[in-house]
């Protein structure tokens, strides 16, 4: 893939199996905090990675002890002093990239290793599925220097996850939410061990693409279509839509061809 050959100042990408891509964020003496450049940075990967036909799905984890401890403090005594219009740009900044990491075409996993607070327990909702170490906790962290817990989609996707009531008492106290309370809630798939996360990533990772590219694609649409959607009538009419579109391609044919002899299908997204 040509966007791995790519040098970022805050993130590392590998090519960790065929088809799937582990972005990194890559300042561990920060604990991963997010700055102007990172948020540059992974809108560009996003959008880079969207182009890669051979990209099948992106795990999204850490470097270091912590996922994402939110926005570089070091960076926001700047803030009130923007202006409001500095300040909405500062905002349409950081939306940016989690909005291009959000609607990537393939599957985005995020490995959660440790903290993820503010805006990275944005950034962890913004990814399709999320796995977590023991050592993962979570925090709307704004309420608690003086801003709002909506940002950056955190008060949209928390409350689809998990219910208004969870969501608000969360968002109200700015309390952390340990691995495995995440993981009943349904904030987190499932909790690894810290040595098996990343593997069990990759697991995950590879069992989605032994799938065909495409269903696995407009699985994806149809889902976060489907969050935005406001009826049952207009969710099975995009469904519909979906399913007429992969007839006409070439790895439903295959999966109906293997199964009858009884093989595995060999899915080529055309």
């Amino acid at each position: 893939m040509k966007s791995l050959e790519a040098v970022y100042e805050t993130l590392t990408l590998e090519e960790r199996s065929p088809g799937v891509v582990v972005v990194t964020l890559n300042r561990p003496q920060r604990y991963n905090a997010m700055t102007n450049t990172m948020f540059d940075e992974l809108e560009n990967v996003a959008v880079a990675l969207d182009d890669e036909d051979d990209c099948r799905v992106v795990i999204l984890t850490g470097a270091g002890k912590a996922f994402c401890a939110g926005y570089d403090l070091a960076d926001a005594e700047d803030l009130p002093h923007l202006g409001a219009l500095g300040m909405l740009d500062q905002q349409e900044r950081a939306a940016r990239a989690l909005l291009a990491l959000r609607t990537m075409r393939v599957p985005v996993i995020a490995a959660v290793n440790g903290p993820a607070a503010g805006g990275g327990l944005s950034l962890a909702l913004a990814a399709d599925i999320r796995l977590a170490s023991p050592d993962a906790k979570f925090n709307a962290a704004f309420v608690r220097i003086g801003l709002s817990a909506g940002d950056l989609g955190a008060s949209w996707l928390l409350t689809r996850l998990i219910g208004p009531a969870a969501t608000s008492e969360i968002c109200f106290t700015g309390r952390f939410v340990l691995a495995d309370e995440a993981r009943d809630l349904g904030l987190v798939n499932s909790v690894s061990d810290a040595d098996s996360l990343l593997d069990d990533a990759l697991t995950l990772a590879r069992s989605i693409v032994a799938n065909s590219p495409g269903g696995v694609q407009l699985s994806k649409r149809a889902l976060q279509a489907n969050l935005e959607t406001a009826s049952y009538a207009a969710a099975l009419e995009l469904e519909n839509r979906g399913q007429a579109l992969l007839t006409r391609g070439a790895d439903m044919p295959e999966a109906l061809a293997a199964f009858r002899e009884k093989r595995a299908p060999v899915f080529t997204g055309r």
